[in-house]
């Protein structure tokens, strides 16, 4: 990997460097984790490449932190982070699992073919607002699509504000309406589906083909893994991309901010009901039915928003649950110890 010579293009920015004292300052190596293997982690520093060892005594990180290092390479501390892109692990473990740290903006990408989903948009919008990250949706195959200012009209209404492109993922000219994002510092990462055009788009931003891509099956347009690790790229114009494999399961937890960010519209609309507990089905005086029934809001986005609240309060009471169980074991595990220490 050929690193750029500045921390401000490892996506250094004056939020990081208020954190440090002048003594950090003068003796510390300042490093950025650009990858994580099974049993360390890869840094990216101004006087090269470094690594650390995986250890209980560390504090859990993912591609993006910032940390520093003492002279001798060993771990000094955590920054805190600008923003946290995490998800519910999949399946059925009740962990939460971190994604990227210190991401400005936050591409999601999602193909004009059968992947299309709005639903699916809202879920990825929920998360990126809780991240602190920008959201932009990135609309690809756009030369395969008929409809494709039809469909992204769609997602435009999901909110007025909302950046919202539609590109040929494969073509660097269809891809310069992106180029705007490219200042110097700063951190985007591309976050979808498999088979959606992240890794074409992340080789055709950076102006390289260093993630491999691969077809996808036509009857459904279902894509396979191409990307099995999330990468950092670094462009020309001195901005960071980091590349993450395609997510089929992305589930939410502790997200009531970013479920609130992306549906203002209901979240707005409930503040109208009579009552403040209305359940939004039968109840006189409902604003949210009211508006369904006049044709301005879909009961699309009204039966997600109540799942996706629904869902994160099942995944927020099976991880406190955990957390309780966890701390009821620390405290037996110390008991213990103290008991056996007074014998001795």
């Amino acid at each position: 990997m050929n690193l750029p010579p500045t921390l401000q293009q490892l996506g250094w920015q004056a939020f990081f460097q208020q954190q440090l004292n002048l003594q950090e300052f003068e003796h510390c190596v300042i490093a950025r984790v650009i990858a994580q293997h099974r049993s360390g982690y890869e840094l990216a520093t101004a006087l090269g490449l470094r690594s650390i060892a995986i250890n209980s005594a560390l504090p859990q990180m993912i591609i993006g932190d910032w940390l520093l290092l003492d002279e001798h390479g060993r771990f000094v501390r955590l920054l805190s982070r600008k923003s946290l892109f995490k998800r519910k692990a999949a399946g059925s473990q009740l962990a939460e699992q971190l994604i990227a740290a210190n991401v400005d903006t936050l591409l999601i990408v999602c193909s004009l073919n059968h992947d299309f989903n709005l639903s699916r948009i809202e879920r990825y919008l929920a998360l990126a607002h809780d991240s602190g990250a920008e959201p932009l949706v990135v609309l690809t195959k756009k030369d395969l699509c008929p409809d494709a200012e039809r469909l992204q009209k769609q997602v435009q209404q999901l909110d007025p504000l909302l950046l919202v492109e539609a590109v040929n993922a494969l073509e660097s000219d269809s891809c310069n309406a992106l180029r705007h994002l490219y200042r110097a510092g700063s951190t985007l990462a591309v976050v979808g589906s498999s088979g959606v055009g992240k890794s074409s788009l992340v080789n055709t931003l950076t102006g390289s083909a260093g993630q491999k891509t691969a077809t996808i099956r036509h009857d459904d347009s279902k894509g396979r893994h191409t990307t099995t690790a999330r990468s950092m790229h670094f462009t020309g114009e001195g901005a960071v991309l980091i590349d993450t494999p395609g997510m089929r399961e992305l589930q939410l937890t502790e997200c009531d901010d970013g479920i609130r960010r992306t549906f203002s519209d209901i979240d707005a609309l409930m503040t109208e009901c009579r009552f403040s507990d209305c359940q939004h089905k039968t109840e006189p005086g409902c604003a949210v039915r009211q508006a369904i029934d006049e044709g301005t809001l879909d009961t699309r986005r009204l039966a997600n928003f109540q799942k996706l609240n629904a869902e994160q309060a099942r995944n927020n009471a099976s991880l406190q649950e955990r957390r309780a169980r966890e701390r009821q074991f620390s405290k037996m595990v110390k008991s213990v110890v103290s008991a056996k220490a007074r014998r001795t």
